[in-house]
């Protein structure tokens, strides 16, 4: 039988990619989006839970009544409770207080047990949730730790799967890549397997106003004045990833909050995709490259959609958030007129 599967951990993998018509337009060069949303588990992270996990059974790591434990802004750990369910394991995953209360439900309908701790502290804080999944998991017996950040397994199975698709769905002509950078895993992965196939290739992060990863790259040495509060969730860090590969980096883009929100909305209003809040900061990040570097026709440019937009309708998608952050009265691009609602009285 065709198209058809033992259970839904078959469905990670082969997304879909498309081109992009109307919000690129004014960039001289063929632009496709790799839908990442297409996976079970509705983001790329599906990828680096299943090739952990498999790698961790392999080894003999993980057995019958094994505990998964990560760190996590939202997806990863959608993806890691998938896994789990399927596979049998019990799952505990430690998120920030960024991660929105419909984010957290699902995680819990997922049977994944949940530790909220605050954004807003240094990495090594002990109430980070990167201390925090450490933690637990010295203090669970029989458990394993996915460290997604300092995991090489993160960067090959994007070095496995997601770099390989991307060649052959543009059978080899991709002249450019632009990835958001959180742990780093997605970024590296496709970028090793690209310049691997063509090392013209050029890679670009795409990094978030409030985050120390571009500066780091340009220096190699890491600025803590760069970091600050920010709103797009699983991009952008305050610690340097070991799963980051900055060699295979060309070039940093540092997007802002308000920009990429609009740019979401706008890729739903004008290309009908529902994308989560990294897709408007990918997106916005080649519209600002591309104000600066020349594309030719001849380009083929591809962006790597992580997510689905589902995930944020009462955040970046909500009228009343956006205006909660001051977005719809300050966006230059008069995109607010466009999302207004109209009540009948």
């Amino acid at each position: 039988m065709s198209n058809v599967y033992d259970n839904i951990l078959g469905l990670i993998g082969n997304t879909p990619m498309v081109k992009l018509n109307t919000v690129t337009k004014d960039v001289p060069a063929t632009v496709y989006a790799k839908l990442e949303s297409y996976n079970p588990g509705h983001s790329t992270k599906d990828r680096i839970a299943l090739h952990i996990i498999d790698n961790a059974e392999k080894k003999g790591l993980l057995k019958e009544d094994s505990v998964v434990v990560e760190t996590t802004s939202g997806n990863t750990g959608f993806s890691i409770a998938m896994v789990c369910i399927i596979k049998g394991y019990k799952c505990i995953l430690a998120v920030s207080d960024k991660t929105k209360p419909e984010k957290i439900a699902y995680l819990k309908a997922l049977g994944a047990t949940v530790y909220i701790c605050p954004a807003n502290v240094p990495a090594d804080d002990p109430r980070s949730y990167y201390e925090v999944a450490k933690r637990i998991a010295s203090e669970t017996p029989n458990s394993v730790y996915i460290n997604q950040y300092f995991n090489e397994l993160n960067i090959d199975a994007h070095y496995q799967t997601t770099g390989p698709e991307i060649w052959e769905q543009t059978q080899g002509k991709i002249t450019h890549l632009f990835a958001c950078t959180g742990t780093g895993g997605t970024l590296s992965g496709s970028a090793k397997f690209l310049k691997e196939k063509n090392p013209n290739v050029k890679i670009i992060g795409v990094d978030a106003d409030g985050s120390i990863l571009k500066s780091y790259h340009e220096t190699g040495e890491i600025h803590k004045e760069d970091v600050h509060p920010y709103q797009i969730e699983g991009m952008g860090k305050n610690l340097i990833p070991a799963a980051l590969l900055f060699d295979k980096v060309d070039e940093f883009v540092r997007v802002n909050d308000e920009m990429s929100a609009y740019r979401t909305r706008e890729i739903a209003l004008k290309e009908a995709i529902m994308g989560g809040y990294t897709t408007g900061a990918v997106t916005q990040a080649l519209l600002q490259y591309a104000q600066s570097h020349e594309f030719s026709k001849d380009d083929v440019i591809v962006l790597i959609y992580p997510d689905h937009g589902s995930r944020y309708i009462t955040k970046v998608y909500s009228d009343q958030w956006m205006a909660e952050q001051g977005f719809v009265n300050n966006c230059v691009h008069n995109y607010d007129e466009v999302f207004k609602t109209e009540f009948i009285k």
